[in-house]
């Protein structure tokens, strides 16, 4: 019987089986991979540069867009390189690797949506103690406690998955390295204990999504009872960017997951893990600075900055582009 420790590489599965189909999904993926990356990062950039976005709401947005690219950037890159040089294969500690960041981004993204619905909801429902509960040292804590237990979360997982034997082979039924595919590769009667493991965090899952319920229940009871509507429609702005992630990250996540054996196959598994993997990093920040003003005007200002500092750079190159 083999187990984890006798295999030294995991085989992936790959979007395409000609050349050229490989070369164009690895273009593609450079293309959403360069995106993802420039929208979080100037979210990133714009909210640490301007002091005006130092509120609660704005450095929890920006945690967001850490994990985001923390998320993208642990499945795309081996998938574009993958394609572009026509294999398969992950190294072992590649694959531990990817399942513990990929855990621990998923994680810490559903910990911080739920902080986040917590903000809104002081925000809205008690505006007179948002200063109080939500101060910059209790944000920097309640941020620190979650991207804590997170990381012990994932070192129990990940410990626990590769301690399992593993006599199944080692062809992982998806494009990158995740808990319930290695699951697949374990002895039979050797994997119930992380799926009590799994049991349990879908519970800690459904805890947070009960609370973000609930709280958006008692922010909307707060919205209609206001008498301004400029008043109600302020707080839709602060709460609908929030609430669209949110629906994103869940409707994903359900979608992929809860599916029946029977339906499942190698081209659905590769579509829905797209789904939940790439396509929430790279939407996150449109969705949030669709229309919020405040973002924008703070990115339009650092890009003019920006320039006017290459102007005074450069000026013999923009006076030769003028």
């Amino acid at each position: 019987m083999s187990n984890s420790s006798s295999i030294t590489r995991f085989l992936l599965l790959t979007f395409a089986d000609t050349r050229e189909l490989q070369l164009l999904h690895f273009w593609l993926f450079l293309g959403i991979y360069l995106a993802a990356l420039l929208g979080n990062a100037l979210i990133i950039t714009t909210i640490a540069c301007d002091h005006h976005l130092h509120t609660p709401m704005y450095f929890f947005l920006l945690n967001l867009s850490v994990i985001d690219l923390g998320c993208i950037s642990t499945t795309v890159p081996k998938a574009m390189a993958n394609s572009l040089w026509d294999t398969r294969a992950i190294s072992f500690a590649g694959c531990v690797a990817q399942l513990f960041l990929f855990v621990f981004f998923i994680s810490a993204e559903f910990s911080l949506l739920t902080i986040m619905a917590y903000d809104r909801y002081v925000a809205i429902c008690k505006p007179l103690h948002h200063g109080t509960l939500l101060g910059s040292r209790a944000c920097v804590h309640m941020a620190a406690a979650a991207w804590g237990s997170v990381f012990l979360y994932t070192v129990l997982h990940t410990a626990n998955t590769f301690s399992l034997p593993l006599c199944q082979g080692n062809a992982v039924d998806q494009f990158f390295c995740e808990i319930p595919q290695i699951l697949k590769l374990s002895c039979s009667d050797s994997y119930l204990r992380e799926v009590w493991l799994l049991v349990v965090s879908v519970c800690l899952a459904f805890g947070c999504f009960v609370f973000i319920v609930v709280s958006y229940v008692q922010i909307f009871r707060a919205v209609l009872r206001m008498p301004s509507e400029q008043g109600r429609h302020k707080a839709f702005s602060m709460c609908l960017p929030h609430l669209a992630v949110v629906s994103l990250f869940i409707s994903t996540g359900m979608v992929a997951y809860p599916k029946p054996p029977s339906i499942s196959s190698p081209s659905l598994n590769l579509f829905l893990s797209f789904q939940y993997s790439v396509v929430p990093p790279v939407l996150n920040p449109l969705i949030y600075s669709l229309r919020n003003k405040e973002l924008n005007d703070a990115l339009r200002k650092l890009m003019t900055a920006s320039f006017s500092e290459a102007a005074v750079k450069f000026p013999s190159s923009f006076a030769h582009h003028s």
